[in-house]
């Protein structure tokens, strides 16, 4: 079975559940509608990222959202794992390895020279599956944001 499935307008039904899932876990609120806009242009192929559904095509467990950038430090594009979610009864069972083990190589051959993601510093479980899959620290760095 492939285990990634690129997403495309047609799986929006499928992916907003997901979504939603993923935004109550870590409290985001956004309504359907904030959702549905924020996901079209990634789904239409934006060359911005894209959304891989995780699972079966036809009843996915979880997704991941890859957005792309540019380093010129990293030597040209570069991904952001944006979002990446398994439904919590699925946890556990090695299918976030393998995605991310599938995943990695796909977005090398589009160009992809590195892929970076944030993780909640008391999250143990997410850093070990990451750090699993070849994540690492960068310790002299750390992600600052701004909003508006």
């Amino acid at each position: 079975m492939n285990l990634l499935h690129l997403a495309g307008l047609e799986d929006m039904e499928k992916l907003l559940p997901l979504v939603a899932g993923f935004h109550a876990h870590h409290n985001i609120s956004l309504s359907e509608d904030e959702r549905r806009a924020a996901l079209t242009p990634l789904l239409e192929g934006i060359p911005h990222g894209m959304v891989y559904l995780i699972g079966p095509r036809k009843a996915p467990v979880g997704y991941i959202v890859i957005t792309l950038g540019y380093s010129v430090e990293l030597g040209g594009i570069d991904g952001f794992v944006d979002e990446f979610f398994i439904r919590e009864k699925i946890r556990g069972r090695g299918m976030g390895s393998e995605a991310l083990t599938t995943l990695l190589p796909a977005l090398k051959q589009h160009g992809v020279k590195a892929l970076h993601l944030e993780v909640a510093r008391d999250n143990e479980r997410a850093q070990s599956l990451y750090k699993r899959a070849g994540f690492e620290a960068r310790e002299t760095y750390m992600l600052m944001t701004r909003t508006r």
